[in-house]
């Protein structure tokens, strides 16, 4: 179980690794008007993957493990999860950060819209309800995870060490992203950290794709 918590685990942090929408959404907040501004919109992409998490896992008790149905969505998952590794590896690179830096005077009027915390929450959690990856990925993930035939305590702690990560690693970027020095070395290893991103979710996606061919060969 360790085992499978590690990589697990490990796959969902790197994936958070990877810049997207919510990562840019922060960035951008923090940039323009500092990281207090920025929380409540790291806070808004939490819940807003906290559902996904929810949905998925209680969902996985719909499919019995083992029949057609819970197979096939597995093989699904697997499928998603090769092409965003894919994604990864062949875009490693691509996203800019260095290009999201703003002016201190746009920062000052950034900081006069952006008044309403309530606001900033419903723009994190717009953004992450919104986000299609989210929503597919958790469900990739759950998916694995209740192949293994999991306990359902055991998922609740995967959900709760999910949820608390996304928020954890979102309040670390908004608090950090603005400083220049982070910026400019995270844009340096960011092709690294994308490519062994994409790595380990192929190799997560593989390693279900192997074990439920053995089941079948039985």
């Amino acid at each position: 179980m360790m085992q499978q918590f590690l990589l697990v685990a490990t796959a969902h942090f790197l994936a958070l690794l990877s810049p997207g929408p919510d990562f840019f959404l922060v960035a951008r907040t923090s940039i323009k008007a500092g990281w207090r501004h920025a929380a409540f919109v790291c806070l808004g992409i939490a819940v807003a993957n906290g559902v996904f998490i929810l949905a998925a896992f209680s969902g996985i008790t719909l499919f019995r493990s083992g029949s057609a149905g819970f197979i096939a969505i597995q093989l699904a998952g697997c499928g998603y999860l090769l092409y965003v590794g894919q994604l990864f590896i062949r875009f490693a690179g691509a996203s800019s950060l260095t290009g999201h830096k703003m002016t201190s005077e746009a920062a000052l009027t950034e900081k006069t819209d952006l008044t309403d915390r309530w606001r900033e929450f419903g723009m994190g959690f717009m953004s992450g309800i919104l986000n299609p990856k989210n929503a597919l990925f958790y469900v990739s993930l759950a998916t694995l995870i209740g192949g293994a035939g999991t306990a359902p305590g055991l998922k609740v702690v995967y959900g709760v060490w999910m949820f608390s990560v996304v928020l954890l690693w979102d309040l670390l970027v908004a608090i950090f992203i603005g400083n220049d020095a982070v910026l400019r070395t995270f844009s340096k290893v960011l092709p690294a950290v994308e490519r062994i991103s994409g790595v380990i979710l192929i190799c997560l996606a593989l390693s279900v794709i192997v074990v439920n061919v053995l089941q079948l060969s039985r």
